[in-house]
């Protein structure tokens, strides 16, 4: 199967994942050709059967703002005519369903692949949801064949807030390769972050106010008040600087750690001992996901996505969005207990094995896409119908 991937490059679940599910892919034999406007920052080295198809974007007096959408429509439909593409899969809603809907367009008279979006988050729950762009997202969701949501809960959110059918949605999970995000993995950063031996908490994410940053220092906090304790946070975003205010004020300044952005977060979670994800919004959670399959309990936010995820009581402890008491004293209760710690830790890799390990969720694509072909071929309906 010759497969066309778009997704952001950026650092982000949605690009990692995409990213992640293209090299899979190709390893089990399928031919995966991305096209964005920069090498996806996952993507490197050489990889047999993998492209990469940059969008070019020309810079005209007339033209106030780049018109990136349609210079990847214009990508999108080339590269399908180039490269003979079975299947378009786009991450992300808007534009990119969009941009892929106006490649097909183009393509209706040589017969174009069929089209599959995958919804990761704020695409519909807040981007799709701005009035001027709530059309066109509805619009570009159900001129797709296949439309795809990472969790049980994006999918009725999508329902609720965008009036797609909910038999038009399937619930394909994030994944994880679990070869790559394990502990024990040399190099092992431990003596760099902990020098004395204190207990590592890390943080990974993009510093945006939905990640309430100030939240995870202020758990810390509580948490260094009872145990010797260091916090990494990775990463970086808007809410940087009052994370690092709020570690002054708090007099903890000294023992958090801000890395910035970093690509190889496998390193950095393989030496953790506690990881905290405090949004109040969270479609997935694919960092605390990664630092499940890294053995690392997650303590965080009863929020969205994320009890799909983590196993409350089991491999961490989810609190109500805004608890930082409540989850300051469950960070106590896991570091603090040794035996609790490998329990939960033994729990977190399991889940991420049984439930989310590459081998098990690559083949759920690769049976909607063999779907989503045959469905195209049948005559099933124009475009995605309405």
């Amino acid at each position: 199967m010759k497969v066309g991937i778009t997704c952001y490059p950026t650092y982000g679940g949605s690009g990692a994942v995409a990213t992640e599910l293209g090299i899979g892919l190709a390893a089990r034999g399928h031919e995966i050709h991305f096209i964005s406007y920069a090498q996806p920052f996952r993507l490197s080295g050489f990889r047999e059967r993998v492209y990469f198809h940059e969008v070019e974007m020309e810079r005209y007096p007339l033209f106030e703002h780049p018109h990136y959408t349609l210079a990847l429509a214009a990508a999108i439909h080339d590269t399908v005519l180039r490269e003979s593409l079975d299947l378009i899969h786009v991450h992300y809603a808007i534009p990119h369903a969009t941009s892929a809907w106006i490649a097909c367009a183009m393509l209706e008279e040589n017969g174009g692949p069929p089209l599959v979006t995958t919804l990761h988050g704020t695409d519909v729950t807040l981007v799709g949801l701005h009035p001027s762009f709530h059309p066109i997202t509805r619009f570009s969701i159900m001129r797709s064949q296949g439309v795809t949501a990472v969790s049980s809960f994006l999918k009725e959110v999508t329902v609720r807030d965008f009036d797609v059918p909910r038999e038009r949605i399937r619930v394909i999970p994030n994944f994880v390769d679990t070869k790559v995000f394990h502990r024990g993995r040399d190099p092992c950063h431990r003596d760099v972050f902990a020098p004395g031996g204190e207990k590592i908490v890390m943080h990974v994410s993009n510093f945006r106010p939905v990640k309430r940053v100030v939240d995870v220092i202020e758990v810390f906090a509580g948490i260094r008040r009872e145990i010797p304790a260091r916090l990494v946070m990775a990463g970086d975003g808007p809410d940087r600087p009052r994370a690092a205010e709020r570690a002054r004020t708090l007099g903890v300044q000294e023992d958090v750690i801000f890395l910035g952005k970093h690509a190889a977060v496998e390193e950095l979670l393989a030496c953790a001992d506690l990881f905290l994800m405090t949004s109040d919004r969270e479609s997935f959670g694919l960092a605390a996901l990664e630092a499940l399959s890294c053995g690392v309990p997650v303590v965080g936010y009863r929020a969205g996505g994320l009890p799909e995820v983590v196993p409350d009581g089991e491999a961490g402890f989810l609190l109500p969005v805004g608890a930082v008491e409540e989850a300051t004293a469950a960070g106590v209760e896991i570091l603090g207990d040794p035996e609790r710690w490998r329990r939960f830790s033994e729990a977190a890799r399991g889940v991420a094995v049984e439930r989310f390990g590459v081998g098990r969720v690559l083949p759920h694509y690769e049976a909607y896409y063999a779907e989503v072909i045959a469905g195209m071929n049948a005559g099933a309906g124009p475009r995605g119908g309405r």
